[in-house]
């Protein structure tokens, strides 16, 4: 069972480490305020990471997240501007982020093109098409009920904590009670072994990146509640973050092996470490480098792993 789980305890032993150093070192990270603006800052990222996860299972992976985030926000505020309710907003920009991703799953699965190579296209150009439709202006003017969607900070932090527990019990329910999400488990590991077994991985395919959408446009509404406008440039960098959480959580990028408790370790390890830097008086530009060095090592120790039961 402990090999079985090594890289999550791993995990869970460095987050552990860091916040053992930041007791020490800078206490006052431990305020009840900057832990809960760390928890509702952070609530977007770990919807994306449930939806990365389950890409990353398959076996690909979705690099236009970041865009297919921005462009959810802009569609959610301007309905908000139109008159639209929180909620219908927020529907609205779930289905725009589930058509984009929809899209992505029919070039994959359909037309059998890589992921890496879809989702670097659709993330160039979606980001661009949003910057030629807005000219780069942020969607002002919001009506007033449409921030923290009119619960006050208070109610709108609690409904962002609640919808996201949710959400991740949810998920994590399903990966060890439902099917459908042992199918992604099969389908990663060898997808010509599920299809001999009767699993058509395209149609697996197609669907996890269109869920993949969803959750995208959920994290999406999430996070623009917490504002009175919203910024054309939303989700830059989402999807390094949520790759780094997947992977560093115990995921393999080749598919076929992921947990979602490693996936919330691993955004509570990536959440901390930017505050950690400025905590310590480190310039936070690391914070991407630390990413990216997370990401390299994670697949190194997993292809190291790889080798070491071939």
């Amino acid at each position: 069972m402990i090999q079985r789980y090594s890289r999550e305890i791993s995990t869970g032993v460095a987050l552990l480490g860091l916040l053992a150093v930041l007791l020490f070192a800078a206490p006052s990270f431990f305020r009840p305020a900057n832990l809960r603006e760390l928890l509702i800052g952070n609530a977007a990222l770990l919807i994306a990471a449930i939806g990365m996860t389950l890409v990353i299972l398959t076996g690909h992976i979705d690099i236009s997240i970041g865009s297919q985030f921005a462009i959810a926000s802009v569609v959610m505020g301007l309905l908000a501007k139109e008159g639209a309710s929180t909620a219908a907003a927020a529907a609205g920009g779930i289905a725009a982020a589930a058509v984009l991703g929809a899209m992505n799953g029919i070039l994959v699965a359909g037309l059998g093109i890589p992921s890496i190579v879809v989702t670097l296209a659709s993330m160039i150009a979606l980001r661009n098409a949003l910057r030629w439709a807005t000219e780069g202006k942020w969607v002002q003017d919001l009506p007033a009920t449409f921030q923290w969607a009119g619960l006050g900070q208070a109610g709108g932090e609690a409904l962002i904590l609640i919808l996201t527990g949710t959400v991740f019990a949810a998920f994590a329910w399903a990966s060890c009670n439902l099917q459908a999400i042992r199918l992604l488990y099969a389908t990663g590991s060898s997808p010509e072994a599920a299809r001999l077994a009767g699993i058509r991985p395209p149609r697996v395919f197609f669907f996890v990146f269109m869920g993949m959408g969803v959750l995208t446009g959920l994290a999406a509404a999430l996070n623009t509640i917490r504002f009175s406008e919203v910024q054309g440039n939303a989700g830059i960098g989402l999807e390094l973050q949520a790759i780094a959480a997947v992977v560093v959580g115990g995921a393999s990028i080749a598919g076929g092996r992921a947990t979602l408790p490693g996936t919330l370790l691993g955004v509570l390890l990536l959440a901390t470490i930017g505050p950690a830097l400025t905590f310590a008086g480190i310039n936070a530009f690391w914070e991407k480098a630390i990413q990216g060095s997370i990401i390299l090592a994670a697949v190194v120790m997993n292809a190291r792993g790889k080798s070491a039961h071939a």
